[in-house]
C-alpha cells in the first residue's frame, strides 16, 4: 500500500492540533498518550503482520504480501509460528477476526474474503465484498472492516453483508488510511497507515477520543524500512493485556491499556 501526498497531507491535518472544534464537531483536541511498554516478546521479523488478535487465549496473526499471505496460530511468548495456512499468488492478505469458530480474513485488492476454522486452519469457504479490505475486528454481534479510507463498515458476518457506515473524524477533519483494527473495553483502536499513532474511536459518533503514540517502540524495534510501520493490536479481554508491534518488527511489546 502506498498513500499519495493527498492522502499524507490529509492524515497530519487530522492529527495536528486545532484548538476549539467547528460547531457540531469535537469539542478540544484528542489527548496524545506515549505508549508505555510493559513486556517485551519475540515476533517473526519475516512477518509483513496484517491483522492479529487474541482469541481465549490464544495468539492469531495475518501476514501481507503476494506469496508471503498467510494465517498463523502463534505462541505468544516465544513468537513460534505453531500453525499456518497460506494464501496462492496473486492474493495478498490482509485483517482477520474470529467469528463462531472460524477465522474470518481479507485480501487487498481482490475483493476476496476467507473462511478458515479456527482449531485447524482449514480453509471452510469465501466471500465476496467492493473495495479493499484492510483491517478488521469484532464487537461481540458485528465485524468492523477498513479500507483505507476514514469511514469504517459494520458487517453482519455470516453473509457479510455492511449495515452501517462509520465516519471517522479528529479535530473535524476525516482520518484516512485506517488499518489494522481492534475492539477495545467499548472502544475501536486502529493504526493508521504511515504513522506511529493508534487512534482511539468511539463506535458510535466515529470521533477519535485519543491517541496512542507508538513512536519510541518503533525506534527501540529497530524497523526503519519503508513498509516496517507500526501494524497490529492484538486485546486479551481476560487478562487485560494489551499488544502491539509492527510489520517485520523483531518484538511484540505489551503495553499499559488507555484510560477513559
Amino acid at each position: 500500500m502506498r498513500a499519495g501526498a493527498r492522502l499524507v497531507a490529509l492524515i497530519a491535518l487530522a492529527l495536528a492540533p486545532v484548538g476549539a472544534a467547528r460547531a457540531g464537531q469535537e469539542a478540544g483536541d484528542p489527548p496524545v498518550v506515549a505508549a508505555q511498554a510493559l513486556r517485551r516478546l519475540p515476533h517473526d521479523r519475516g512477518a509483513y503482520t496484517e491483522g492479529l488478535f487474541i482469541d481465549n487465549g490464544v495468539l492469531f496473526e495475518s501476514t501481507g504480501q503476494v506469496g508471503r499471505s498467510s494465517i498463523r496460530r502463534v505462541d505468544l511468548t516465544t513468537g513460534r509460528v505453531l500453525a499456518k495456512i497460506t494464501l496462492a499468488p496473486p492474493l495478498f492478505g490482509e485483517g482477520i477476526a474470529p467469528w463462531k469458530g472460524q477465522i474470518l480474513g481479507l485480501t487487498w485488492r481482490d475483493g476476496i474474503g476467507f473462511r478458515v476454522t479456527r482449531d485447524g486452519l482449514r480453509m471452510a469457504g469465501r466471500f465476496a465484498y467492493l473495495g479493499e479490505g484492510w483491517g478488521m475486528t469484532g464487537n461481540g454481534r458485528e465485524l468492523i472492516m477498513s479500507d483505507g479510507t476514514d469511514t469504517l463498515r459494520f458487517i453482519q458476518p455470516d453473509a457479510f453483508r455492511t449495515t452501517r457506515l462509520l465516519r471517522v473524524t479528529a479535530n473535524g477533519v476525516g482520518v484516512p488510511m485506517l488499518n489494522e483494527l481492534e475492539w477495545v473495553d467499548g472502544e475501536i483502536l486502529a493504526n493508521v497507515w504511515l504513522t506511529d499513532r493508534i487512534a482511539r474511536i468511539d463506535p458510535v459518533s466515529g470521533h477519535v477520543v485519543g491517541w496512542i503514540d507508538v513512536a519510541a517502540l518503533h525506534r527501540e524495534a529497530g524497523a526503519t524500512g519503508e513498509d516496517q510501520v507500526a501494524n497490529g493490536i492484538a486485546w486479551d479481554a481476560a487478562h487485560r493485556r494489551l499488544y502491539i508491534t509492527g510489520k517485520e518488527w523483531p518484538v511484540m511489546f505489551q503495553i499499559r491499556p488507555p484510560k477513559g
